[in-house]
């Protein structure tokens, strides 16, 4: 075993495989850009050392400098290199590199990079091993003219995938063939941005797909194991959000022969470590007879993957683990016989971003930050029936340099019934406030009845969208009256014996009221507190509801009228935050003299919803515009955002230009009427 590695990644990732070699006695090292030079991986690992050039933030300047990585290790003394997932985890030629420099490679040999980290070539050697593959085209021309009649052949939806990509990054679905021209020079885009390779290849769309992957693990002795599969069919933007391990509904047959053709794969390129084989499965009978299923090869990821998680909760073996000694010349801890499946586990990822608003990525503050009670974050056990993985604590801040999670929120159970109950109360239990997360569409995905009753295809978002978008998971009345019962709890004396102090309304003749004004969306609430003699009221329109609050914990057990709920209530300036088991909600005690002259709508601007860089116009001054009309592309967490005209009207002026960086809130462009 290693006695000392380096950590060549950041936040959740760095954290985790801090953890582990921290539990086996093994010293780390840590990198860190500028913007992370406090971060809270910085912190988990033995020593740190920044690799950040130039501005220091953005991952070219920092977590991609190999070379600066590799010297890391050397002057550290530290034998290996974990590179985690993500960064330079499939990179061949830093893989190369080290292997040059006598430090060891936590993960697979170059060459297999080489052949399974592109995924046409990927897709050419599982043709010659003859395990399905997708119809479609694979070819290393790239002219667009060829991949537009390459598409027309093979019928549309058609998926348009960066060649070199990863998470959904290059990725675009084509419906007809007139649109298919503008998404693979966006894809086109991405993929030069992400990866340093434009090369795209084009492929059938499975109708009604599941996404099922099945975890490898090879060692230097010759053997090569797979521990099951995981299904990571719910997808936004190609991107997943909730993992689970087993896949619901998979046959003891299917799994073998999947597993089998995944273990074959890894040996056809003599692979050594943690891999991913992804296949897409047709559920060709439909969601309910899984004996029809048929599943084609996809690609191979060659590096751990962000949801291994779940499939150490359902084996009991920690993989970060086996990839130490792995890479250290032992042999793999279990054989395929020692392998079995104990419960069920599902994961989410937490993520700043506004899901009603098309999953705008967010920045900011983690102003407060409350997990799960009872959860696991040291890893004593890979079976806790909750866990956190998290690279962040309260007061870090959501950057736009790096990608949106905030952390994985990690639930097992006996069976799949138990792990889906554990994830909502989990989920219950997480309070996040500075940003927008995804915390409560989490919630509503979880409790869809698609979900719950696994009829799992990777267009469960868009058949659900009805119940996961703009929905109102907290009674309004009990919102308010949990604001009102929390701004009232704060103004209570601490001495509540002194007659002097006392706030309770109390008045020799007459009754006492109080008037809030509360802000829920774009709409204004007046309500009255009255100190009636029999309690306290609270008018809201024109209910009267009797309100009651009592302390318990951190928490106030708010009653009004005939709703009750436990209620945590966190004020950011004039916002109030309210977490129930129900679901969240975000109030305003509006202060009506600071607000004069706030709510008229704003005309003919258009600004930057995020901190990014412009990367086209796609108008000009004097072009007419329609509502809806695609206007420019910005590009923010590695993912490109198109802008869209908000109404009919003449592009008046163009205030930036491609390439240029913009913060959040920047003037674009102005549109005349």
């Amino acid at each position: 075993m290693f006695s000392k590695i380096l950590i060549a990644n950041r936040g959740e990732i760095a954290c985790r495989v801090a953890a582990t070699a921290k539990r086996l006695g093994v010293k780390t090292v840590a990198v860190y850009s500028k913007a992370d030079a406090n971060a809270k991986h910085v912190l988990a690992c033995d020593e740190a050392i920044s690799v950040a050039s130039g501005e220091g933030n953005s991952p070219k300047d920092s977590y991609l400098r190999w070379q600066a990585i590799i010297d890391a290790a050397k002057a550290t003394g530290a034998q290996a290199i974990h590179p985690g997932y993500g960064f330079l985890s499939e990179n061949e030629d830093f893989a190369q590199a080290c292997k040059d420099a006598g430090v060891v490679f936590i993960g697979p040999p170059p060459s297999a990079i080489n052949a399974m980290g592109l995924k046409a070539e990927s897709k050419r050697l599982m043709e010659q091993a003859k395990v399905p593959l997708v119809p479609g085209y694979h070819g290393a021309d790239q002219d667009p003219a060829l991949l537009q009649r390459e598409a027309d052949r093979i019928g549309y939806p058609v998926l348009i995938k960066a060649s070199a990509g990863g998470g959904g990054k290059g990725m675009r679905a084509v419906e007809k063939s007139e649109d298919f021209a503008a998404a693979l020079a966006s894809c086109k885009r991405e993929a030069i941005n992400s990866f340093g390779d434009d090369a795209v290849l084009v492929e059938k769309y499975v109708q009604r797909p599941r996404h099922i992957e099945i975890q490898v693990f090879a060692d230097t002795h010759g053997n090569c194991v797979y521990l099951f599969e995981r299904d990571c069919s719910v997808q936004r933007r190609h991107q997943k959000v909730l993992e689970e391990a087993p896949a619901p509904g998979m046959t003891e047959a299917l799994r073998k022969q999947m597993g089998e053709a995944a273990v074959a794969a890894a040996k056809a390129v003599n692979y050594v470590g943690a891999g991913t084989v992804e296949f897409i499965v047709e559920q060709a009978g439909g969601y309910d007879a899984p004996d029809q299923m048929r599943f084609y090869f996809m690609e191979m990821n060659t590096r751990l993957q962000v949801e291994h998680p779940v499939t150490e909760a359902i084996t009991g073996f920690d993989l970060v683990e086996w990839q130490l000694r792995v890479a250290s010349g032992e042999p793999l801890p279990a054989a395929q016989a020692d392998l079995h499946i104990q419960g069920h586990a599902i994961e989410a990822r937490i993520c700043a971003e506004a899901p009603d608003n098309n999953f705008l990525p967010a920045t900011g503050k983690l102003q407060a930050l409350r997990w799960p009670a009872h959860v696991s974050f040291e890893r004593t056990s890979v079976q806790a029936p909750v866990r956190v993985d998290a690279g962040v604590r309260q007061g870090d801040a959501i950057s736009p340099f790096y990608d949106s999670m905030v952390a994985k929120l990690i639930v097992w159970g006996e069976d799949r019934a138990q792990a889906l109950a554990r994830l909502d109360a989990a989920l219950a239990q997480t309070h996040i406030v500075g940003l927008n997360t995804n915390v409560q569409f989490l919630r509503y995905a979880v409790r869809s009845d698609a979900f719950a009753s696994a009829k799992l295809d990777t267009a469960l978002i868009q058949r659900e969208a009805a119940n996961l978008f703009h929905q109102q998971p907290v009674d309004e009345r009990l919102a308010i009256a949990a604001v009102v019962a929390a701004q009232v709890a704060a103004e209570q004396c601490a001495e509540p014996t002194s007659p002097y102090d006392k706030r309770d309304g109390f008045r020799p003749f007459g009754v006492a009221s109080r008037r809030f004004e509360v802000q829920i969306g774009e709409a204004k609430q007046v309500v009255t507190l009255v100190y009636a003699r029999s309690g306290l009221q609270l008018r809201i329109g024109a209910e009267t509801l009797p309100l009651t609050f009592a302390r318990t914990a951190d928490a106030l057990d708010v009653t009004c009228g005939t709703l009750r709920a436990t209620c945590h209530v966190v004020a950011l300036g004039e916002d109030r935050h309210v977490f129930t088991p129900q679901g969240a909600a975000k109030l305003g005690l509006i202060d009506a003299m600071a607000h004069a002259g706030i709510g008229e709508a704003a005309t003919g601007r258009l600004t930057a919803p995020m901190p990014g860089k412009v990367v086209s116009f796609a108008v000009k001054p004097g072009d007419a515009v329609k509502a809806g009309q695609p206007l420019a592309v910005m590009e923010a967490m590695k993912m490109e955002h198109t802008i869209a005209a908000p109404k009919d009207g003449t592009v008046a002026e163009l205030l930036f230009a491609p390439g240029d960086q913009v913060a959040e809130g920047s003037e674009l462009l102005r549109l005349a009427a």
